[in-house]
């Protein structure tokens, strides 16, 4: 009891002082104003000490006292994708060699989409006390949660590199297309977490219906199943493969996923991804325009 009440003292008082500055900056301006909502998301990434430490804060918390720690993260995944992996493999017929890695690079990618989507519904919910209390950018607690899971993701990525050890494979120049695939991934997960966070804060039944939308996007997104292996099985599974393309989260795994494990991707995932990106972009502006000053009064 008493060292979970240093704790919290100790982060009380990093965030009193990493938020003296923000204490002198002007309030947050009601003007609904694109440009008034496009200076929440930069005036939010100046304080980066802030959500930095608080993302940080966030997996000590939850791990507090464990022997491990941040490692069961990757321990889930591992015996989660091992699991699928073997199971689907046989199923499908296809090398665990060449299946393993698909799925285990799939799960990795969808345990941040899923993140930021589900704990992005509660963002604002959960931090009902740092809103109240904090002058600082609405924009700081998204950032704070999209850098936790980018940690997460970034325990993860150590399966993919034991993988790549295991079933070794020729990875030319193009697994560093991950790096600007990853950082559209995030990028993303700030606009989703705004958008449906705003919308889930005024509306709380969004909540439990994006959950229940997360786990039907699973079944339908290719992780632990290839569009491939459908095409080649001709036709009407073919005509629905195609249809698979339909799903953004489909191309978003392509650009992530192809390079990480050797194999060619078309242009096409690249131009979908970068529209939704903008889209997904002006929806959240547009969200944050006219709702990001009333959302403490509906927390």
């Amino acid at each position: 009891m008493q060292e979970q009440t240093r704790t919290r003292e100790q982060l009380r008082a990093d965030v009193a002082r990493m938020t003296t500055s923000a204490v002198t900056d002007p309030p947050a301006s009601q003007s609904t104003t694109f440009g008034a909502a496009w200076h929440d998301l930069v005036r939010g990434f100046r304080q980066h000490e802030l959500w930095l430490q608080l993302g940080w804060q966030d997996i000590k918390q939850r791990y507090r006292r464990s022997t491990l720690g941040p490692l069961w993260i990757t321990i889930a995944t591992g015996v989660m994708a091992l699991a699928l992996g073997l199971l689907y493999s046989m199923l499908f017929q296809i090398p665990v060699a060449e299946f393993l890695p698909h799925v285990t690079v799939g799960l990795i990618m969808w345990g941040f989409i899923s993140g930021c989507i589900k704990d992005g519904a509660d963002i604002f919910i959960d931090n009902e006390g740092l809103i109240k209390q904090l002058p600082s950018a609405l924009s700081v607690h998204v950032y704070r949660l999209v850098w936790r899971q980018a940690l997460f993701l970034a325990h993860n990525l150590v399966i993919w590199v034991i993988l790549m050890m295991i079933f070794p494979r020729a990875l030319g120049w193009e697994v560093f297309l991950a790096i600007p695939a990853m950082a559209l991934l995030i990028l993303n997960g700030v606009w989703v977490t705004m958008l449906f966070g705003i919308i889930a804060t005024r509306y709380r039944d969004v909540a439990p219906l994006l959950e229940a939308m997360v786990q039907l996007l699973f079944y339908v997104t290719p992780i632990v199943w290839t569009t491939q292996t459908l095409k080649e099985q001709g036709g009407d599974i073919a005509q629905r493969a195609l249809l698979a393309e339909i799903n953004p989260l489909f191309h978003y795994m392509e650009i992530i996923r192809a390079p990480l494990i050797g194999q060619p991707i078309a242009a096409y995932h690249w131009w979908i991804v970068l529209g939704c990106t903008v889209v997904g972009l002006l929806l959240a502006l547009l969200a944050m325009k006219q709702w990001r000053f009333r959302v403490s009064y509906w927390v």
